[in-house]
């Protein structure tokens, strides 16, 4: 596939059947999204749920009901189209994986597009700090965690993370980038040993490629917003439609690093 040379030609590409694959390291410095679409009646318990939970759950826009156009800033996008592949849930199972999901869509509809750490990763190698990617996939190898996320009304479920494994010497360096990004998630949420996490095995991932941890490295994880996929499914509504891991939507607009943000745990 040809390296786009914008979001919107990004978007424009998706939406002609032309791009299907993942979105990490595709236009860095823009802001990247997880999507989230849910029946109006569980809308309200969703957004509080993100609001409870921040860190994995940062909210960038909401949709009117029925509505699937996405206006922030500079981009305007009908998101049944602008996804390179979908997740579709009926009643807690998982029914399909649709390039395009306008014969998904449902006149009360409501769609969340919450921030992605792959926001940050240009950043970091800025910074100097080495983004590992995986031969297979530019996507980070990402976690269920034996930590619970806050509840809020039908909602609740384990916290996700992603990992990277980055040089020990500078793993300072890069929770001072990280923590300046609160749309791509923020800081990690914790450093150094995966079983403090409920992780019994680093090397098997729950999503994405499995990481190589070379000699000196240390395994950072950042809350992930793959979380939803795992707690809006559980609630068992009629329908629940989030991205496929790793295919986000992109926003037009680049993301500035905040100095007024601060480094705070996940829950």
């Amino acid at each position: 596939m040809t390296s786009p040379t914008s979001p919107r030609r990004l978007r424009e590409l998706i939406a002609a059947g032309r791009w299907n694959g993942p979105t990490a390291g595709v236009l860095e410095g823009h802001q990247q999204a997880n999507l989230a679409i849910v029946p109006q009646a569980l809308a309200f318990d969703f957004l509080l749920f993100c609001n409870r939970n921040p860190k994995p759950c940062p909210v960038l826009a909401v949709t009117e009901p029925g509505d699937p156009v996405v206006r922030l800033g500079s981009t305007t996008a009908d998101l049944r189209h602008t996804l390179p592949r979908y997740r579709v849930w009926q009643r807690g199972t998982l029914v399909a994986e649709p390039t395009d999901i306008a014969d998904y869509w449902r006149s009360d509809a409501v769609g969340f597009l919450l921030g992605c750490s792959h926001t940050w990763e240009g950043a970091l190698r800025d910074a100097g700090v080495p983004v590992p990617r995986a031969a297979e996939s530019a996507a980070p190898p990402v976690y269920v965690t034996n930590r619970p996320t806050r509840p809020a009304g039908r909602l609740s479920g384990p916290l996700v993370v992603s990992m990277r494994a980055l040089p020990g010497h500078l793993v300072a360096r890069a929770v001072e980038v990280t923590a300046r990004y609160p749309t791509g998630h923020g800081a990690p949420i914790h450093i150094g040993d995966p079983g403090e996490l409920g992780i019994a095995d680093v090397h098997q991932p729950d999503f994405g490629p499995p990481p190589k941890l070379e000699p000196g490295t240390v395994p950072v994880f950042w809350a992930c917003g793959v979380t939803p996929q795992l707690v809006l499914p559980a609630a068992e509504a009629e329908y629940v439609i989030t991205h496929f891991a790793g295919h986000m939507f992109v926003f037009d607009h680049h993301v500035d690093a905040d100095p007024t943000a601060t480094c705070e745990p996940a829950n």
